[in-house]
């Protein structure tokens, strides 16, 4: 079982670092980078339901924001339950 605990808190970690990533290479890197259109068509799927949720804030897109702290809340919440398993 910790194998898997390992495993989800790896992927998790990746997904957040692609998340923080598509952020930075936002304000410094053309649309049409090749960097950056993979990391949007990691991460927009995830940010366009949030987006639909919370508007932008004085011109400032939360949504990435809001996206890394539910990405931590899952994962606390899918290795408290992987841990309650074993």
């Amino acid at each position: 079982m910790g194998a898997i605990i390992e495993l989800v808190g790896v992927v998790f970690t990746l997904l957040w670092l692609v998340v923080l990533a598509d952020v930075l290479v936002s304000w410094v890197m053309s649309p049409y980078h090749e960097v950056r259109r993979f990391l949007d068509s990691v991460v927009q799927p995830l940010l366009n339901p949030i987006r639909r949720l919370v508007p932008p804030v004085g011109g400032l897109d939360l949504s990435p924001l809001v996206l890394l702290i539910a990405l931590d809340l899952v994962r606390r919440l899918l290795v408290g339950v992987l841990v309650g398993l074993s």
